[in-house]
């Protein structure tokens, strides 16, 4: 955002609801006498100037410059006063019908009288200088527009409500404790007491620990935001169609017997445990002198290459083929592999059918337990009766949780950016910790603290430069 380009306080109006039929649509305002301009279009123009802060006021919105002051439409006016506002200036919510074109009409007539089109993430902005909000909870503000499960919300909803703000607080109350510490030794050198008790390396340990906790919730909180991306593959009629269906319970897929009717992949979001995922069905993996259908398994295989996590269904009806075993055998990470050497994509296999078979499924893991290959998880399910689908939702939920830190209590970095600016100050932390051990002075470790504090200023909104502000700001929606 060019936050150079324009007066903080002057009046800007955005239509803040989406422009498509609705109940009711609002037009947001705010600015330097907002209120007074929205009163030159009102019906009641004294009692909009008189009313108080967080009220309501009932007419008319009309066009002033018509000669038969023709009416727009009926509205609610929800006025704000500084500085107990969103954006900590006057402020007007107008409520009309949610019809587009008189959404539009009202938005422009407030352009034609004293106000400008907000930029994006404007509203927002404001808050932010006028000090109604640190940078962590505007950016949650984003977080719970972008949100894709009702735990999303909630884990965005705690730091809107300030628990990251918090926690960044008392990490930077410690690093000001051992920098007074510090300093207190270089000042006054001759003061054995104070020499001997000065430096606590142990608190800085400790913001050190605090640090690296909150530095790795980044992967957890990146997987409720952004999602994962889930592949279902198999031969042709194994079902999987079915079993994405049944997964988003909905009909979304076409099911049939005939082989081959699922020639490109499709996809929906679907979650669980609260952790958002993309979906995808894909074509049936087998030889075709189709050239559409060997499109689609070029497509499947270029898929489960990009995936998270792979659901490889078998038709437990008729066991587990050589074309399945040659997948399995590519896609798996072998049994020689140790542990920490880096996997391939985690697969789960999934046995459908298993309310027409008897004991297959249980014969193939058998058979599986002689192969060079290892699978993460093997669950039984009808995906047409849904039983076994509960398991399977447990294993898929678990298996995305298993990539990342385990789950805490405490707070979580809700961007990049806070994730980067965090590490950096870690960063600095440690270097102070080892520039102390080795004996180095101790105007060295000041200035490693001073950088962690920068830092950390840096993720609450204290250190802001523009380029910041640019990147947090510019990816809002108008009327936030």
């Amino acid at each position: 955002m060019d936050n150079t380009g324009y007066s903080p306080e002057e009046p800007m109006a955005a239509i803040a609801t989406a422009l498509a039929p609705a109940a009711l649509g609002i037009i947001r305002v705010s600015g330097k006498k907002s209120i007074e301009l929205v009163a030159n279009v009102f019906s009641r123009p004294k009692a909009l100037l008189n009313a108080s802060g967080n009220t309501i006021v009932y007419g008319w919105i009309f066009d002033p410059s018509s000669t038969k002051n023709q009416p727009i439409d009926e509205v609610l006016i929800n006025v704000f006063r500084e500085p107990k506002s969103f954006t900590g200036e006057d402020m007007v919510e107008i409520n009309c019908h949610g019809g587009p074109a008189v959404v539009k009409e009202i938005y422009n007539l407030l352009l034609q009288n004293g106000f400008r089109p907000a930029n994006p993430g404007e509203f927002t902005f404001r808050a932010f200088i006028n000090g109604k909000a640190d940078l962590t909870k505007a950016e949650a503000v984003y977080e719970i527009i972008e949100a894709k499960t009702d735990v999303s919300v909630g884990r965005a909803a705690g730091r809107l409500a300030g628990n990251l703000f918090q926690l960044i607080s008392e990490i930077k109350k410690k690093l000001v404790n051992v920098l007074a510490s510090i300093e207190a030794e270089i000042e006054y050198p001759e003061d054995e007491e104070t020499i001997a008790d000065a430096f606590d390396d142990f608190q800085l340990r400790q913001v050190q620990q605090e640090l690296k906790e909150l530095c790795n919730s980044w992967s957890n909180e990146k997987l409720y935001q952004d999602g994962a991306k889930i592949v279902l593959c198999g031969k042709t009629n194994a079902g999987k169609s079915s079993l994405f269906n049944t997964l988003l319970k909905e009909e979304r897929a076409i099911v049939s017997d005939i082989h081959g009717t699922t020639r490109d992949w499709i996809e929906s979001w679907v979650s669980f445990g609260g952790i958002p995922a993309r979906l995808f069905d894909t074509a049936g993996l087998r030889e075709t002198e189709d050239t559409i259908e060997q499109s689609g398994v070029c497509r499947t295989m270029d898929l489960t290459q990009e995936a998270d996590l792979i659901l490889y269904v078998v038709d437990a009806t008729l066991g587990l083929t050589q074309e399945d075993k040659n997948f399995l055998q590519d896609f798996s990470c072998p049994k020689s592999v140790a542990e920490n050497i880096s996997k391939k994509t985690p697969i789960v296999l999934v046995f459908n059918k298993c309310d027409l078979s008897k004991n297959v499924a249980s014969e193939i893991q058998k058979e599986l337990e002689t192969l060079c290959f290892s699978i993460e998880q093997i669950v039984e399910l009808s995906a047409k009766t849904g039983k076994g689908t509960a398991k399977l939702n447990q294993i898929i939920y678990n298996q995305l949780i298993s990539s990342t830190k385990k789950e805490r209590e405490i707070p979580g970095l809700g961007s990049a950016r806070q994730k980067q600016a965090a590490q950096a100050a870690l960063e600095s932390v440690e270097h102070g910790i080892k520039a102390a051990k080795e004996g180095y002075p101790l105007d060295a470790v000041v200035q490693d603290i001073e950088d962690a504090l920068d830092c950390l200023g840096e993720i609450t909104g204290v250190v802001t430069p523009e380029d910041i502000l640019d990147t947090v700001f510019s990816k809002f929606c108008l009327g936030k």
